[in-house]
Order: structure tokens, then C-alpha cells, then sequence
């Protein structure tokens, strides 16, 4: 049986285990012991190591045949060392045949709105954005060099019942004026997890994929679909000026940035049919 290594278990990866099981052996990486035994219990081989720790990763060299590499950078300089880390484990031994990173859409830096699809030039606005280009660049970089067949996701804003912004609506943060808005996207937890199943199958070598879902909606009007679904105030608005100077760094990095992602690489290549083509189409579930 083919070898599966998921490095990254949070969520996304949890939420992938139903799709994998049984079409491949499954491997994890953990740096957290307390994690191991809920995880072996579904069917997952835990194995104990640090991605920030480069030792603790020897023991991955020659094991997977297909990587799928969902953990975020360390916060901090200009080169993703987790990721580096990662890849010069994998190097050791025979290569893995495909490997999936998990990236973000912020990679685009703000786009005006504009409509973007996956040739779009790069400009990263964030740290946090840059720290992904310089990923990518790593992984796509390695797999020609290794001849591994890497497919890479850029990823919006990931959503799902226990991942809305519940406490933001209830805190009366505001929102930008719908003439100043920013266009935002998104992609359902599920729909997501199908997605990266889809791109073991069908994704091609070196490739990127948009992993976002059909809607066309800006921010203030995702806040207001929420609180509609459950029953919350919608957001006051403001202006953008007003509302900068109301919410953190962080927050404002995804309030600022405008862009509107083409989905048509996903679903040509990859065949993916979406659970959830809009939001509304899982709050209404």
C-alpha cells in the first residue's frame, strides 16, 4: 500500500483522514505526545518530531511515497524553515512521488478587486505572505530538482459551523462601507479536505490550484450573511479609515486586501464539485 505522510495536523488534515483511509498507509507527524493516541485510534502511524528541530525528522527520509505539507511557517525572518527542514528530511533516501503544500491566496498581495487567476503576479503585502511565497518557491524549486510531481493550493479564508467569526459579530466590530469594501473569499473545511484529495489524483506537476469556492462577496457582506444565519447584530459600518484604526495589524491585513479568485483551473483539472459553491449555501444547511 502507498505511503501517505501528513505533516500538519490540525483540521484540514483530521478532516481529510475519511477520504484517505484505506487507499493509503497513513502517516503524521506530531510534536505534541498528547495528540498521538486520539490520532492512532483513527487509523493514523504517529510519528514523534519537530519541524522546527531538523534532527527529529531523520527518521521520515525514503518513508512516504506522497507528502501532503499542511503546516504554516514559523512567524519570523524571510525563508520558511519549517519547510526547509521538511524537504531536506525527504531528500535523504528515495523522494516521495507527489507532494501537496497547502499555501494562501495573500500570496497575491491586494488586487484592487481585480478578478485573479493563477498566473497572477506575486506581491505579498505580509509577512505572513512572504513567508508562503518563499515556501513555494522552495517546494517547486526541490520537486523539479527531484523529480516530484508538486501541486500547490492556494487557499482564502477556510469556514465552517465551528469556524465562523461568532465572536467578532458578538464584540460589534465594525465593517467597511460596502463602496469601500474589499472583495474576500472562501473556501468550506470540507470542501477543502475534497479538494487536496482531488489533486493527489488529478494535479499536475508543478501546478497551482485555486481552492476557492464560486462566491463573489465582500467582506462586510460575509459578517452580515453570518449574523443573519444566527441570529446576531450585523456589523456596524465605517469607513476604511475609521475601521483601520479600530481592529489589530493582523485583522486589517485580511480587511485590506481586495482580490476576487477564478475557481475554473479547480474545477477543469482537479473535477472538483463543491459541497458548498457559496456560503450561503452552508449556513442555509
Amino acid at each position: 500500500m502507498t505511503n501517505l505522510l501528513l505533516v500538519g495536523s490540525g483540521d484540514i488534515a483530521r478532516r481529510l483522514l475519511p477520504l484517505l483511509r484505506g487507499h493509503y498507509r497513513l502517516y503524521a507527524l506530531f510534536r505534541d505526545p498528547k495528540k498521538i493516541a486520539d490520532w492512532r485510534s483513527a487509523g493514523v502511524t504517529p510519528l514523534l518530531a519537530d519541524l522546527d528541530d531538523r534532527p527529529s525528522l531523520a527518521r521520515i527520509g525514503g518513508l512516504a511515497d506522497i507528502v501532503i505539507h499542511l503546516a504554516p511557517p514559523l512567524p519570523g525572518g524571510s525563508r520558511d524553515t519549517r519547510t526547509t527542514h521538511l524537504l531536506a528530511a525527504l531528500s535523504q533516501g528515495r523522494s516521495p512521488q507527489r507532494f501537496i503544500y497547502i499555501s494562501t491566496s495573500g500570496v497575491y498581495g491586494d488586487c484592487g478587486g481585480g478578478a485573479v487567476d493563477e498566473t497572477r503576479r506575486l506581491a505579498p503585502q505580509s509577512a505572513r505572505a512572504a513567508l508562503r511565497v518563499n515556501a513555494e518557491q522552495q517546494v517547486r524549486n526541490w520537486a523539479r530538482r527531484n523529480g516530484v510531481r508538486a501541486s500547490i493550493l492556494r487557499v482564502p479564508g477556510i469556514y465552517a459551523s465551528e469556524r465562523l467569526p461568532l465572536e467578532r459579530l458578538r464584540s460589534g466590530a465594525p465593517s467597511i462601507i460596502a463602496a469601500e469594501d474589499s472583495y474576500s473569499n472562501h473556501i468550506h473545511a470540507d470542501d477543502l479536505a475534497r479538494i487536496i484529495a482531488a489533486a493527489l489524483r488529478y494535479g499536475k506537476s508543478n501546478r497551482v490550484y485555486h481552492a476557492v469556492d464560486d462566491d463573489e462577496m465582500k467582506m462586510g457582506d460575509y459578517f452580515d450573511r453570518v449574523a443573519d444565519a444566527y441570529g446576531l447584530p450585523r456589523p456596524p459600518r465605517m469607513a476604511r479609515d475609521e475601521v483601520q484604526r479600530m481592529v489589530s495589524p493582523g485583522m486589517w491585513s485580511f480587511m485590506a486586501e481586495s482580490r476576487r479568485l477564478s475557481n475554473d483551473r479547480l474545477k477543469r483539472e482537479l473535477k472538483v464539485k463543491l459541497l458548498y459553491p457559496t456560503v450561503g449555501d452552508a449556513l442555509e444547511k
